[in-house]
């Protein structure tokens, strides 16, 4: 059944423009109207949507709509899921609209979404409506809702950016230049909403400013035909059936997709959350999956709590699952060392050692073959890992231009840089986290 929906695709010309505060406002204003919002982000990034899940006030997650990792199919059955019982969807894109292949114009033409370019207009003026023109004409077919500046200096400078908008391209204001709404970032990109202590006041600044231009009014309703492919745990539904997995999350570790989360539940698995920063122990768990993060930033609290690395090893030592993506990996390492050359002792159950780098060591979508099957994943690290370990598979780059991502095996521990996104393969998912013998009991 097709379902209607008021949406709009949140994109610019490319990374630094202003989209994810725009598409923030944009979320953070309509729901103080008291409207249901859903917000969801193009590509694998996972500090923008802690960011847009805040502003929407919505319980129901933000999501990842990635044409590689997810899929066609997955993406379009997300927003048909949303439209039921939202009344306002954003997508914030990822990069430049074009960038990338595929691209950010590839899925908002997948799901008819029309596009709102947001241009950071300092140091230009009437140009800025020359780069919308080109991205509104661009591509043949693609929806564009219209332009927004961003970083607006005064009256004067709002009037040249108008003076340049062509006939037909529509003009829906602009953001002024205020630090009062910029949101923070680091090394990886914004900070996590958790660190940002005055995120609500920046929020409901930024919505301010959205409630005096153009995007105040609800944006036309899209109709969102439904997928006829099965969900992702078909055929999956009893393979983690009474399995109860730990979840590190915390300040260091929360880089997770809301949707490896659905699947591990739809796949019978019951999820319990711990803090490797703050608790002493495991919960009762028969598989351990600990998550990227900045493990980094909190060297001395994970060193103190010797508690929590016993508990990790006695958990390995008995042979139950391990899983560690990136900055979980770099946890169970014998130490760690931040940007400035602090060292310090880690949990010990991989050899080797990480260090912080002041440059991007690893980014892109990779395929790797893990013990089950092969996974889609991303990465996107600063650190150096050294370790005497011999992996059990590459990950296969998306253009293949180099070597990918090493995969490591310890016994019933299995860890890697890469974030994977278990719904790409959801038999390689549950091979992660089984346990060689049902559960019957917890220890």
């Amino acid at each position: 059944m097709l379902r209607h929906c008021p949406a709009l695709f949140i994109s610019a010309p490319a990374s630094n423009h202003g989209k994810t505060t725009v598409t923030a406002a944009l979320a953070h204003f309509h729901a103080r109207q008291g409207r249901r919002v859903r917000v969801f982000k193009s590509g694998p990034d996972f500090l923008d949507t802690m960011i847009l899940q805040r502003a929407a006030q919505s319980a129901a997650g933000a999501y990842q709509l990635d044409l590689w990792m997810a899929g066609a199919q997955a993406c379009r059955a997300l927003v048909h899921a949303a439209a039921a019982e939202a009344d306002l969807i954003l997508i914030e894109g990822v990069m430049g609209l074009f960038d990338g292949d595929p691209c950010s114009a590839d899925l908002a033409q997948l799901l008819d979404v029309p596009v709102l370019a947001v241009i950071d207009a300092a140091g230009a003026a009437q140009t800025a409506g020359a780069v919308g023109l080109g991205l509104a004409h661009y591509r043949e077919g693609l929806k564009f809702a219209g332009v927004l500046a961003n970083s607006v200096a005064s009256a004067r400078h709002a009037e040249m950016i108008e003076q340049g908008m062509s006939a037909g391209l529509a003009y829906l204001g602009g953001m002024p230049r205020d630090a009062g709404f910029k949101l923070p970032a680091r090394h990886l990109g914004l900070l996590p909403a958790s660190e940002i202590a005055d995120l609500d006041a920046r929020l409901g600044a930024a919505a301010d400013a959205i409630g005096r231009t153009g995007l105040a009014a609800l944006p036309k309703a899209v109709g969102f035909g439904p997928d006829t492919g099965p969900p992702p745990a078909a055929g999956h539904s009893s393979a983690l059936q009474g399995v109860r997995i730990g979840i590190a999350a915390d300040a260091a570790f929360s880089f997770i997709y809301q949707a490896n989360l659905d699947l591990l539940r739809a796949m019978g698995a019951q999820l319990l959350f711990f803090s490797p920063l703050a608790d002493a122990a495991l919960p009762q768990v028969d598989s351990v999956y600990l998550p990227g993060g900045y493990p980094e930033l909190h060297l001395q609290a994970l060193q103190d709590n010797n508690a929590m690395q016993q508990a990790l090893r006695r958990h390995h030592e008995q042979g139950r699952p391990i899983y560690a993506e990136c900055g979980g990996m770099l946890y169970l390492l014998e130490s760690l060392s931040d940007a400035g050359g602090q060292r310090a002792r880690m949990a010990g159950l991989l050899p080797g050692e990480a260090a912080m780098q002041p440059r991007l060591q690893g980014l892109g979508y990779q395929s790797a073959a893990f013990p089950g099957g092969v996974l889609r994943a991303h990465t996107f690290h600063h650190s150096v890992m050294r370790t005497g370990m011999q992996p059990i598979a590459h990950g296969e780059r998306l253009h293949n231009t180099s070597a990918g991502e090493a995969v490591y095996r310890a016994g019933s521990l299995v860890a890697s840089y890469l974030h994977a996104y278990f719904p790409s393969n959801p038999a390689a998912a549950a091979a992660l986290f089984a346990p060689v013998v049902r559960p019957n009991a917890h220890v």
